[in-house]
């Protein structure tokens, strides 16, 4: 299994790299051929999915539930 530590920085590593290309993809959408009104919605869904990466990566590498049952 892998170390608390190890186990924080690949999940801060794969978090900011799902953050960069969701929030580039909707900044390009954005200010492409849609437009601020055209992007809206993917803006909408793509701040869902990225509180739901953070809520991901609270709960394998900061919570302490997470601690316990690797244990047993």
């Amino acid at each position: 299994m892998l170390g608390r530590n190890t186990k924080i920085l690949a999940g801060l590593i794969g978090t900011a790299m799902v953050f960069t290309f969701v929030i580039g993809l909707a900044h390009s959408i954005s200010t492409g051929f849609a437009g601020f009104w055209g992007g809206l919605p993917f803006w909408c869904i793509a701040i869902f999915v990225l509180s739901l990466a953070l809520y991901d990566f609270y709960e394998e590498c900061l919570s302490n539930k997470a601690q316990n049952s690797d244990n047993g």
